[in-house]
C-alpha cells in the first residue's frame, strides 16, 4: 500500500538523534518537563507516572495560535487525524490512532458531551476560546470511561489556572468578514475559585465545496464554574459551559446547542479514604433547515462515584456510574431512552521504579446488554529521565440510537464493537525538552455499525503505528513537534479505512524577541479514501483524496502594560485541500488564507 514517506522519515532521523540529545543534557534541576494530567487515571498523576501516551495543550499555546475553532487545536497531534465537510462550524470527525469517529470521548471539564442519536461529539461547536488546557489520551480507556473510549479520551478545560484575581476582554476581526469578541474574570484565592467568561464568534465563511457559496457560521458562548475548599476539606463546586448559534451547509443551515453542566462533591471520609461525587447534564439540540427539515435533541444526565483510597504510595479507586440517554425529536424513534449502570476499579500500585495500574469495569446498558471491559499497564523508570511503558486493554463502541433505531435503518439487534488494544513506549523527559515514542496496535472486531463506516461492514480491523513527539524549551524558543506513521486496515482484503489519515506531521515554533512573540506552525497528512454511493451501479465507491500541506504565521506584541496585539495568517500559501467529500463527489474544501487581527487587554490583582 502506498503512503506518504514525510512524516516516516522526520520520525526516524528524530529517533537517531536521541541518543546525542541524551548525553549532551546535563543540567540535574528537578523541574523536569513533565506535567500533571488526570484524563489518563481519573486523578492527578504526571505524564509519565499515568503510563499513557498523552499530548498536553496548555493554555500559552492556545493563546499564541488563536484557534477559532477547536479542531484547529488538535489537529494533526500525534495519533488525530480531523476530518471537516467545509470550515468555520461544519461537521467535523474526530479520529485517534484510526478508530472511528464516534470511537473517542469528548469530556469538558469532567463531563462526557455527544450526540446520543450520531453517536459522536459535535466537535465543531466546542469554543476553543474559552478553553484553557486540553489533554489528549491515546489507546484503549474504556475500563475507566465505558462505551466508546476506544481510541482515547480528549478533555477540555476551561476553569481558571492562575492565582489571584483576573480579568481579560478582548475584540478582533479579520477577512471573510470574520469577528470575535469576549470578556472574563477568574478569581482564585485559598481554596476558593470562581470564573465566568464569554464570547462571540461570526463570520460570513468561505465556499465549503468547489463552485459554492460562501457558509457562515456564529458562535454565542459562555462558562461559569465556582468551587471552594472548606476548613474541614470538603470541596464542592460547580461547572457550566454552553454554545449556541447558526451554521451554514452546503443545501442547508442548522441551529445548535453544545452545553454541559454539572455539581460536585468531594469528602474526606479518613485519612485515606476520599468520596467524590458528580451529578452532569450534557444537552446536544439541533434544528436542521433543509429539504429534509427535522429536530435532533438529545439529552446525557449521568452521575457517578468516586471512592479513593490510599496505602502508602498505593492508590486504588471503586466507583459506580449510571448514564440516561434520551432523545426528542421528529423522526419517530422506535426508542427514546436507555440507561447504563456501571461498576468499576482501579489500582496504582508503585514499587520504587515499577509502577503497575490495572482497571476493571462492567458495563449493562438496557439497549445492548452487559460489557465488561480491562486494563493493564506497567512502567520502569530506568533513570531519572527515562521510562519504559507497556500497555494492554480492552474496550467496546457502543450503537447509537441512529445505529439501533432510525425507522427503516436502524437494528434493534446490533452488538458493540470490540477491540483489543497493545501499546509500548519510551520516553525521555528533561529540563528544558523531551521526547516520547509509543507503537501501538488495535484489533476491532465487528467495525460495522452503520453510523462507523460508510464504505459498508468491516468485520475486523487492524489499526497500528508509531506516534513520536517532542519539545523543547529555552532562551525565548518553544519548539513542538509530533508525527504518526499509521496503518489502517481492513484485514480482510488489507485496503485502507476510509476518512483516516494514516501519516501526519505538525511542527510548532515561537520565538520570544523583547516586546513580540514569533511563530509559525506546519501541519502534513498524507491521502485518504471517501466512501461514495454510485447510484448507476448501486454500489459505494471509494475515492481517493490528495494529501496536503498547511503553513501558519503568527505575530504578537505587547502595546503597553496588559495589553496585546496578535495577528495570524493561516494556510499562508492559500493552499485549497479537502479531508472529505459530498454525496455527489464533489470536495468538501479549506477556507484558503485568512488573517485575523485581534487585540486584548489583561489584568491581575
Amino acid at each position: 500500500m502506498a503512503s506518504c514517506p514525510f512524516p516516516a522519515k522526520i520520525a526516524g532521523l528524530s529517533l537517531l538523534t536521541l541518543p546525542l540529545a541524551v548525553a549532551a543534557e546535563t543540567n540535574q534541576d528537578p523541574e523536569l518537563m513533565d506535567p500533571i494530567v488526570v484524563t489518563a487515571t481519573l486523578g492527578p498523576k504526571t505524564v509519565g507516572e499515568s503510563l499513557s501516551s498523552v499530548t498536553v495543550i496548555e493554555q500559552e499555546d492556545i493563546r499564541r495560535q488563536q484557534p477559532k475553532e477547536f479542531r484547529e487545536v488538535i489537529a494533526s497531534q500525534p495519533g488525530v487525524s480531523v476530518v471537516g465537510n467545509g470550515s468555520y462550524g461544519k461537521q467535523t470527525s474526530v479520529f485517534l490512532r484510526g478508530n472511528a469517529s464516534d470511537a473517542s470521548i469528548l469530556l469538558v471539564d469532567g463531563i462526557r458531551i455527544r450526540s446520543a442519536t450520531v453517536g459522536g461529539p459535535a466537535w465543531q461547536y466546542l469554543p476553543p476560546q474559552l478553553v484553557s488546557r486540553v489533554e489528549i489520551v491515546r489507546g484503549s480507556r474504556s475500563s475507566l470511561y465505558g462505551a466508546d473510549a476506544v481510541g482515547g479520551v480528549i478533555q477540555a478545560f476551561t476553569t481558571p489556572t492562575g492565582q489571584g484575581t483576573r480579568g481579560w476582554v478582548e475584540a478582533g476581526g479579520g477577512n471573510l468578514d470574520s469577528q470575535q469578541y469576549g470578556a472574563g474574570a477568574s478569581a482564585v484565592e485559598g481554596g476558593s475559585r470562581i470564573n465566568v467568561a464569554a464570547n462571540y464568534f461570526r463570520t460570513d465563511g468561505a465556499p465549503v465545496v468547489e463552485g459554492g457559496e460562501d457558509k457562515g457560521y456564529d458562535n454565542s458562548s459562555g462558562v461559569a464554574s465556582a468551587s471552594h475548599e472548606f476548613s474541614n476539606g470538603v470541596r464542592t463546586g460547580f461547572t457550566f459551559l454552553g454554545a449556541k448559534g447558526n451554521t451554514e451547509y452546503e443545501g442547508g443551515e442548522e441551529d445548535f446547542l453544545f452545553q454541559v453542566a454539572g455539581v460536585n462533591l468531594e469528602v474526606p471520609i479518613t485519612s485515606n479514604w476520599r468520596s467524590v461525587v458528580q451529578f452532569s447534564d450534557a444537552r446536544d439540540e439541533l434544528e436542521d433547515f433543509s429539504s429534509f427539515p427535522g429536530e435532533f435533541n438529545t439529552q446525557t444526565r449521568s452521575s457517578r462515584l468516586e471512592n479513593w483510597f490510599t496505602a502508602g504510595t498505593h492508590e486504588f479507586v471503586l466507583g459506580a456510574e449510571h448514564l440516561v440517554d434520551r432523545v426528542e425529536s421528529t423522526t419517530a424513534y422506535d426508542e427514546s431512552s436507555r440507561s447504563n449502570t456501571a461498576v468499576f476499579g482501579q489500582a496504582l500500585l508503585n514499587f520504587g521504579p515499577l509502577d503497575t495500574h490495572f482497571s476493571l469495569r462492567n458495563d449493562d446498558n438496557e439497549a445492548y446488554g452487559k460489557e465488561t471491559t480491562w486494563g493493564a499497564g506497567v512502567g520502569y523508570e530506568l533513570d531519572r529521565n527515562h521510562r519504559v511503558r507497556s500497555s494492554v486493554g480492552t474496550s467496546f463502541k457502543a450503537p447509537s440510537f441512529n445505529d439501533l433505531y432510525f425507522p427503516g435503518f436502524g437494528n434493534p439487534d446490533l452488538e458493540p464493537e470490540e477491540a483489543t488494544s497493545y501499546e509500548l513506549g519510551l520516553e525521555g523527559r528533561y529540563v528544558r525538552w523531551f521526547w516520547d515514542v509509543a507503537v501501538f496496535h488495535t484489533d476491532v472486531e465487528d467495525l460495522s455499525l452503520p453510523s462507523q463506516d460508510s464504505a459498508g461492514s468491516v468485520p475486523e480491523a487492524r489499526l497500528r503505528g508509531v506516534e513520536f513527539s517532542g519539545g523543547w524549551q529555552a532562551r525565548g524558543w518553544t519548539l513542538k513537534a509530533a508525527a504518526t506513521v499509521g496503518n489502517y486496515e481492513n484485514k480482510e482484503d488489507d485496503e485502507q479505512l476510509i476518512r483516516r489519515a494514516e501519516n501526519t506531521l505538525r511542527v510548532d515554533l515561537d520565538k520570544e524577541l523583547g516586546e513580540w512573540v514569533l511563530g509559525t506552525s506546519v501541519r502534513a497528512e498524507s491521502f485518504r479514501y471517501d466512501a461514495i454511493f454510485n447510484p448507476s451501479t448501486f454500489q459505494v465507491d471509494r475515492k481517493r483524496i490528495a494529501g496536503f500541506g498547511v503553513w501558519d504565521l503568527r505575530a504578537s506584541r505587547n502595546l503597553a502594560p496588559g495589553w496585546l496585539a496578535t495577528l495570524t495568517v493561516d494556510n499562508v500559501l492559500d493552499r485549497e485541500y479537502s479531508t472529505a467529500k459530498r454525496f455527489d463527489n464533489t470536495n468538501f474544501i479549506s477556507a484558503g488564507r485568512t488573517v485575523f487581527l485581534s487585540v486584548r487587554y489583561d489584568f491581575v490583582r
